[in-house]
């Protein structure tokens, strides 16, 4: 097996209606390193910039199953509205952090009633093609 790269990228990731998502190419930020083989990047990420070098431009699109995973309809469960004791207002869209018998999990606020709080734990990302440009900055060898 090859010896493993730490790989530098800037990427812009956009969505199908190719809204910006994120990007290291944004003043003040970093480009991002990541160790090839580490699962420190998503799958479809890594594998399509495999063997790029210092200089290389990538475009991929990433479906669901080599990203964040297909939407699990499981993740999203009422909770009683007492699980959120001490917060004063819940809103669609917050996130709170829920202990887990798997550990913590971060969990996303979709709907909220009188009684009960609609929460996905789900990936924001779940379920949606990326769309990342990606330009290979350094690549390197790993050392210890």
């Amino acid at each position: 097996m090859a010896q493993p790269r730490v790989v530098t990228i800037h990427y812009t990731l956009t969505n199908d209606q190719g809204e910006e998502l994120d990007s290291s190419r944004v003043e003040g930020r970093e480009p991002l390193s990541y160790l090839e083989g580490a699962q420190n990047i998503i799958g479809g990420l890594e594998n399509a910039l495999n063997e790029k070098n210092a200089g290389d431009q990538v475009k991929v699109s990433v479906d669901p199953g080599e990203g964040y995973g297909e939407v699990n309809e499981e993740l999203v469960q009422p909770v009683p509205r007492s699980a959120f004791e001490g917060v004063d207002t819940i809103e669609p869209g917050m996130q709170f952090q829920a202990q887990t018998p798997g550990g913590p999990q971060v969990v996303r606020v979709v709907e909220v009633g009188d009684e009960t709080v609609t929460i996905d734990a789900n990936h924001p990302l779940a379920g949606q093609t990326l769309h990342f440009d990606v330009e290979v900055v350094e690549a390197r060898e790993a050392t210890d």
